[in-house]
């Protein structure tokens, strides 16, 4: 029976492009699970976009001299198309500030304020803030820094530290200085409304122990966050770019929502700016939000965990009418490594990152997905290294699964005329192969199910080096000239072997899964996970051949540095 599921990728601020940490993190891993699952004939919507309100995009657009209007824009275009290079497969990409969405995003994202209030999660207070007399402005707390007040590690700014993954706040950072000046900036006071956290901190940890099977990282994180009192919470801002304050209140004049507010918001506005367009009714995202029986995933980086276990589960407490998550998938961050240089973090300021769409400029998207799902940093940190990346496209990649699809489908059209050749009599080996592949969907799938994307590739290569082991046992170029029949029933099987590793790797490799589905003249509706292991029938037609993947040369991947 087809379930149903709501997939989302953590909202990319529209000030910046992609790089390889942001694809390892959140949306190469939900893209796995979506493909997936689709290929079950699972009913799945898979939801992001830009998130376009708050500080990061006013900062951008001051450094840029450019409004904030055309920075969102520009770069929201660039992440789409970083995305679809990538075959990152989401059925809509919305921005929170974007003309398609802003409309919509703002009634509901109004609508959980407005429901917050007035069932008294909200408080509003005075309260000190910083000022920048130089700027003129309230300095909300991205446009402070300082040293943290947790770890005393620099560089913290006034909503999270990076280093120890931290909340701050702002008022308590030692030796804080502006971002937008640099100066020094001065305390004054001003109103605003705070979600009272701390109320939902019994409710939040009943849930939260019902979830033992995520990812222990991010449950003890969260856990020994929840084991002491939740601060309230600042959800307005004094600015001027983002989702309007629904308030008469002369003191609300002047405020927007917080970007961690209204953020969240746009993965429930963009599946109605979805719904609307598939089904006429944006209403209908209610069929995915507020079923019990459509499974809710996020996919995160390890940055946003406090927000996705935390703060946005609160806030779907705070509504009522909406389902909580029934799977946050948090990856650790992704590290950097120049040649001959030690481990450093991937950085858009420093430029120590593979940007996306420089990549897909020279290279298939295909090895860069294998080689991100293959260290996939799903418990721990990991680092990208071109030394790695080209040994392991070229020794794994290229040297067992697309070598075992090259010999196989050359010889077939060389000695067979391009046709599957009959199987008469199987030996033993041929039956434990054949059984092996028979058994590789449920293998591989209950590992992605269980988002082990990184074993599940794993299974996949190992049935990859296994299929060029049988085709070196039974000798097919020796066979052909002293026992045809013997040598169709090689060709035979591998054949079957690479129609069942054509569906299982079209997660991992969609581009390259529809090349050798194309060879294989095997249409879409023989391209679904539970018929994988079914056989294509003798005489069936196998086009001219093509080479799937190719190797690097480090001279090439020399470029990307």
């Amino acid at each position: 029976m087809a379930k149903r599921f709501m997939v989302t990728g953590a909202l990319p601020y529209a000030n910046g492009h992609l790089h390889v940490g942001h694809i390892a993190g959140a949306y190469l891993p939900a893209d796995i699970f979506v493909r997936y699952h689709r290929a079950k004939g699972d009913d799945v919507l898979f939801v992001c976009g830009s998130d376009d309100n708050g500080v990061p995009i006013t900062l951008t657009a001051r450094k840029e001299n450019k409004t904030p209007a055309q920075v969102v824009a520009f770069y929201n275009a660039e992440q789409k198309k970083a995305f679809e290079g990538l075959g990152i497969s989401f059925d809509v990409y919305g921005g929170t500030h974007s003309p398609e969405d802003y409309e919509r995003h703002t009634q509901i994202s109004q609508h959980f304020f407005k429901t917050a209030l007035e069932k008294g999660y909200l408080t509003k207070k005075t309260s000190q803030q910083f000022y920048d007399p130089e700027a003129k402005m309230f300095l909300p707390d991205r446009y402070i820094k300082g040293t943290c007040h947790h770890c005393r590690a620099p560089g913290a700014l006034g909503d999270q530290c990076e280093n120890c993954g931290k909340t701050t706040d702002a008022m308590l950072l030692i030796d804080p200085v502006s971002v937008i000046s640099g100066s020094k900036p001065e305390v004054r006071e001003t109103t605003h409304w705070f979600f009272e956290l701390d109320k939902f901190r019994e409710p939040l940890t009943k849930w939260l122990e019902s979830k033992e099977n995520w990812r222990y990282v991010m449950v003890n994180f969260t856990k020994g966050l929840l084991s002491e009192p939740l601060p309230s919470r600042s959800i307005t801002r004094d600015l001027d770019w983002g989702v309007p304050l629904p308030l008469s209140d002369e003191e609300a004049k002047g405020k927007v929502l917080y970007v961690w507010f209204d953020a969240p918001i746009g993965y429930v506005s963009f599946t109605a700016r979805l719904c609307e367009q598939k089904f006429g009714d944006w209403k209908k995202y209610e069929d995915y939000w507020k079923d019990p029986n459509c499974e809710i995933l996020h996919f995160i980086g390890e940055d946003n965990t406090i927000f996705h276990t935390i703060i946005w589960p609160a806030m779907l407490m705070a509504e009522g009418t909406f389902q909580l998550p029934s799977y946050v998938v948090s990856n650790c961050f992704l590290n950097f490594q120049f040649p001959g240089k030690d481990v450093e973090k991937m950085s858009k300021s420093r430029g120590t990152a593979v940007w996306i769409n420089d990549y897909l400029d020279g290279f298939d998207p295909d090895p860069l997905r294998f080689y991100l799902t293959v260290i996939a940093p799903e418990t721990q940190r990991t680092a990208f290294s071109f030394d790695d990346f080209m040994r392991r496209n070229n020794e794994e990649l290229v040297a067992a699964l697309g070598n075992f699809f090259h010999r196989t489908l050359t010889f077939t059209q060389k000695y067979f005329e391009g046709k599957v050749p009959e199987a008469q009599s199987l030996a033993q080996v041929d039956q434990e192969q054949l059984a092996m592949i028979a058994g590789l969907p449920a293998k591989i799938g209950g590992l992605i199910e269980s988002h082990n994307f990184k074993a599940a590739l794993e299974e996949l290569m190992v049935a990859a080096r296994a299929s060029n082991k049988y085709f070196d046992t039974k000798a097919p170029w020796s066979s052909r000239k002293t026992n045809m029949a013997d040598c169709s029933v090689t060709m035979n099987v591998c054949i079957q072997t690479i129609k069942t590793l054509t569906v299982l790797m079209e997660p991992f490799m969609p581009f390259s899964a529809e090349k050798a589905a194309k060879i294989l003249n095997l249409p879409s509706s023989e391209r679904l996970w539970d018929k994988a292991a079914e056989s294509l029938p003798a005489g069936h037609p196998i086009a001219e051949p093509t080479v799937l993947f190719k190797k690097f040369e480090m001279d090439e991947l020399k470029t990307q540095e």
